[in-house]
C-alpha cells in the first residue's frame, strides 16, 4: 500500500510525522496516530491489524477505529502519499 517513492521523506517524533513530497513539493503534517498509521503501513502491517493494534492501545472502539484510519487512508491516497 505504500507508495514505495524515493521522492517522499519522513520525519517522525513524539508528536507526530512530516512528509516531504519532493515531487511535488508539499509537506502533510501528521499527529501522532497518524504517525503510528504510517509507519505502520511503512512495516507492511495490513490495514485490519493497524486497526486492531489501535483500537487495543486506545482503548477505543473497533468500528471507530476503523472509520478513522479508513478516512485517513483516503486522505493520504488523495495526496498521492499512497498507492492503490
Amino acid at each position: 500500500m505504500m507508495n514505495g517513492s524515493s521522492h517522499l521523506r519522513t520525519i517522525v517524533n513524539q508528536d507526530g510525522a512530516a512528509v516531504l513530497d519532493t515531487k511535488l513539493g508539499s509537506i502533510a503534517t501528521l499527529n501522532s496516530t497518524g504517525a503510528y498509521v504510517w509507519q505502520s503501513l511503512e512495516r507492511g502491517d495490513t490495514l485490519e491489524v493497524i486497526i486492531a493494534n489501535l483500537s487495543r492501545e486506545a482503548e477505543t472502539p473497533h468500528k471507530t477505529v476503523e472509520r478513522d484510519v479508513l478516512e485517513f487512508v483516503e486522505a493520504l491516497r488523495a495526496q498521492q502519499l499512497l498507492s492503490h
